[in-house]
């Protein structure tokens, strides 16, 4: 890297972090702190949730499973798809109905405190844990461009996300989203330009090469539940488990209920998952395009691990900025911060309704601007700490998310579709579904990729079976709002 590249990436970071601070201006409220005032249209949902599910991983990630296979990943593409109009139909409204906060305060209103809080505490540690490895994994992959220590990395990435966080609020997470999407896309074009330039031939060699190889081919039909990207694992699992992600963690819930209507957040959600299988798509012919490349070009360096190829690539073939840029690219698809969203569960679900019930607003918007610093701090603290683990405990925290969301979607369907079974009863299937999957994690090699459907389908049988020992649940009134 040049001193032009240092400067490219210094001047992204505090440009974000201005525009992002400049944001909270417009706050006066915690409502607007957390849900920027509803006010978001349905195009910036569609940018802000495509930014948030992409991260570093995936842009170096996809790229590599095509560099070693082939367009396979597209079939979980594919289920994202479908969940997202799930989420779009049957959730959406739901969150519509009621004047919430967070998406757990649905939960509260159908079955009581003690399922929300399970799963706002699941949300709290799961959360933190998994986007602080996404910090420490975002700083590897700089670290090993730039020559940076990997510590060093993690630390101005954290003060970045925490500054503009912390001033911004939600306004800040979102609109920086969609400013963000456009950067590392245009990474992305830059990467596939510069490849076409290299490659002998141009694109009538990717394509004579890719076909030859079945780089190209995507559907694979075999039913084998402990292979990741099949035809089932990719439609089913990849279905439910963004219905488990994208309609029920606050992170992803916190950006449908600030739209400005139900049908912005509807129109919004369903069209990122469009967004993103044409993104996918992008990044894994760019790893076919390396991969036709380095067939033609003998690699610089020996490489340990395929995700490596795309710095690789970058460090020995584009110019002065060029460099730079891609790394922008790199920190912008990692800079979506949950904190925002972690502070809200913090102070709605938990700090509101037992430690200050009588609290004004005034009050609740500085204890909200502290748990946005709180957790900032606790994300760094675990990416630090994560600079000491093993390779495969960084895996295992990556699928963390995983490991939960699938009780948690049970709740919320049948909170949905039968709200009138008892809330101990919905405890209860929580409760199995969570340990259930932690057990196959633990024991079986099924894929990660099923480990959503076991657990909402656990969640949602032990919780019927157990609804006729139990009394149904009552409607629950809804917090008073802070005078």
């Amino acid at each position: 890297m040049t001193p032009i590249d240092y400067l490219v990436v210094g001047a992204y970071l505090v440009g974000i972090t201005a525009f992002g601070s400049w944001l909270g201006r417009f706050h006066r409220t915690t409502a607007d702190y957390f849900l920027t005032g509803r006010s978001v249209p349905g195009w910036a949902i569609c940018c802000t949730t495509v930014a948030t599910e992409t991260s570093t991983l995936s842009f170096i990630g996809v790229p590599a499973a095509a560099y070693t296979g082939d367009f396979g990943f597209l079939q979980l593409a594919a289920g994202f798809i479908l969940g997202r109009a799930i989420v779009a139909l049957l959730l959406v409204p739901a969150y519509f109905a009621g004047d919430l906060l967070t998406s757990y305060d649905l939960l509260r209103q159908r079955f009581g405190p003690a399922s929300k809080n399970l799963s706002a505490g699941l949300f709290i540690v799961t959360r933190s844990l998994a986007d602080g490895i996404r910090l420490y994994a975002t700083a590897l992959v700089i670290a090993v461009v730039t020559g940076v220590p990997v510590s060093v990395v993690v630390v101005v990435l954290g003060l970045v996300m925490i500054a503009y966080t912390m001033r911004g609020g939600a306004a800040a997470v979102i609109w920086t989203d969609v400013i963000q999407l456009f950067v590392y896309l245009l990474g992305a074009g830059i990467l596939v330009a510069s490849l076409l330039t290299h490659i002998h031939g141009g694109w009538g060699a990717v394509v004579d090469a890719g076909r030859a190889a079945g780089k190209f081919a995507v559907v694979d039909a075999v039913w084998n539940p402990f292979k990741i990207y099949t035809l089932w694992s990719g439609l089913i699992g990849g279905m439910i488990l963004t219905l488990a992600v994208q309609g029920t963690d606050q992170f992803f819930v916190q950006r449908l209920l600030a739209a400005r209507s139900r049908a912005d957040a509807a129109w919004g959600v369903f069209a990122s998952g469009l967004v993103v299988f044409a993104q996918f798509a992008l990044f894994l012919l760019i790893g076919v395009m390396l991969w036709v490349f380095y067939q033609q070009t003998p690699l610089p360096v020996p490489i340990d691990r395929a995700d490596k190829i795309v710095s690789v690539y970058v460090l020995h073939n584009l110019g002065p900025g060029l460099a730079g840029l891609i790394i922008a690219a790199i920190v912008a698809a990692a800079l979506s911060p949950s904190i925002n969203a972690l502070a809200a569960t913090t102070v709605n679900d938990f700090y509101r309704p037992y430690i200050r019930p009588d609290a004004d607003d005034a009050h609740l918007f500085r204890v909200s601007r502290i748990a946005t610093l709180g957790w900032g701090l606790v994300q760094v603290a675990v990416a630090l700490a994560a600079e000491h683990m093993a390779q495969n405990v960084l895996d295992a925290g990556l699928t963390v998310l995983g490991l939960s969301s699938g009780a948690v979607l049970g709740a919320f369907l049948i909170g949905t579709l039968r709200p009138s079974v008892g809330g101990s009863a919905v405890f209860a299937g929580m409760l199995a579904g969570i340990a259930t999957v932690l057990t196959v994690w633990w024991t079986t090699p099924i894929a990660w990729t099923w480990h959503a459907l076991i657990g909402t389908t656990v969640t949602v049988a032990i919780a019927l079976m157990v609804a006729p020992l139990v009394p149904p649940s009552r409607p629950t009134a809804p917090v008073p709002a802070p005078a």
